[in-house]
Order: C-alpha cells, then structure tokens, then sequence
C-alpha cells in the first residue's frame, strides 16, 4: 500500500468518525482560547476546561488579566501543573499585547511565537483555529499515530509536521490535527492500548 492510499483510507475513517471535530478547549474569545492553549501544555484539556472558568471571570482579555498580579494566577492555575512560569508568560503576554498589539492577539506566527510561553505548536493552534489558517499542529497524539501508521520515522514532532504537510492536504489540515487528537483519545490511546479498537490500523493492515 502507498502512502499516498494510506492518507485516503486515515482521511476517510476520520471524516467518518469526526465530520465536524469541536475545539476540546472552552474559550470566549482568540485571547482567552491563547492562554488555555497556552495552559494545555503537558496537561490534559479537561484540567485546563477545569480551571479556566475562574480565571475568565476576572479576566477575559489582555486589559484585566495584566491587572492580575502573577501570584493571583497562579493561585488559580495551579492544578495544571508548571504553574509558576505559566502564570509569568500569561501576565507578561498579556501586558505584550496591550502594549503592542491593542490588546488583539496578532494572527502571524513570528508575532505569536514571539510572545512568552507560545511556542510554535501553540502558534500552530491559534493560527488554525482561531483565525482559520491552514496548519498542522503537532502533538503527542499526533506524532505517536503518525509514527504508528507509518507516515513518519518517528524522529521528532519538527519531521512529523513536515511529513504531515506534506502527505495530507492542505485545506484538511485544521479539521485533520483535531480529528487525530479526538482519534488518538478514543480508540488508540498509548496506554492502554487495545488493537482490537484501532480502526485505522486494522485497516491498513488488512490493505
């Protein structure tokens, strides 16, 4: 089987499965969707959906949440883990945008990844789905199945995305990166990991 098949086969299981994949993360606006992509990392999207809420309420944009001391932050942000310098790139991020965008989060990746605390996988994020942008974040989810189902060697997120890119196509690829992530979850997650559940591989295998 080509890789090129392989694609077809992934894309149609998924589009099947997910034809409208919803954001994991609850958000209000672009800059509240910044800070709980910003906090998703190395944490799941329900303790971020958990925490949230009582940071929004006192701070739904850049104006108010600078007013916040970084303590204040990280009082409420703590369950997520890496709280210390999650709440110093959010205080600091946000006195940024005031600052130097108007209070707007800006929509290119050197703006975004120039901000504290987003890399280019949260720029990724923001860029795809909040203003509609073609672009193929990749994370763990996303490397591991690329990996398995043998479109990628495997060697680092920065190679997974570039085969990604290249393989599927592009007006996919916003639709694509979250039907992976809800795929991954719900029939391959790495532990435990039943085959017997894993569609796609059963699939690719038979093929």
């Amino acid at each position: 089987m080509t890789k090129k098949e392989k694609v077809q086969i992934i894309m149609d299981i998924l589009e099947e499965l997910y034809p409208n994949p919803p954001i994991p993360l609850d958000h209000t606006n672009t800059f509240t969707f910044l800070i709980a992509v910003l906090l998703s990392a190395r944490t799941t999207d329900k303790m971020v959906n958990k925490v949230t809420p009582a940071l929004f309420q006192l701070a739904d944009n850049p104006y108010d949440m600078k007013k916040l001391s970084v303590e204040q932050i990280r009082q409420i942000i703590k369950p997520v883990g890496l709280s210390p310098q999650k709440a110093k790139a959010i205080h600091k991020l946000s006195e940024i945008l005031v600052e130097k965008y108007n209070g707007k989060v800006p929509d290119t990746f050197e703006d975004l990844e120039s901000l504290p605390g987003v890399g280019h996988k949260t720029a990724s994020v923001i860029m795809s789905q909040a203003f509609g942008k073609p672009a193929f974040p990749v994370d763990t989810h996303i490397h591991r199945l690329m990996t398995q189902w043998g479109l990628t060697n495997g060697k680092n997120v920065t190679q997974t995305e570039k085969d990604a890119k290249r393989l599927f196509p592009k007006d996919k690829w916003n639709d694509l990166h979250l039907q992976i992530i809800y795929y991954g979850r719900e029939y391959a997650p790495a532990r435990p990991y039943n085959p017997d559940k894993d569609i796609i591989m059963k699939t690719l295998k038979q093929g």
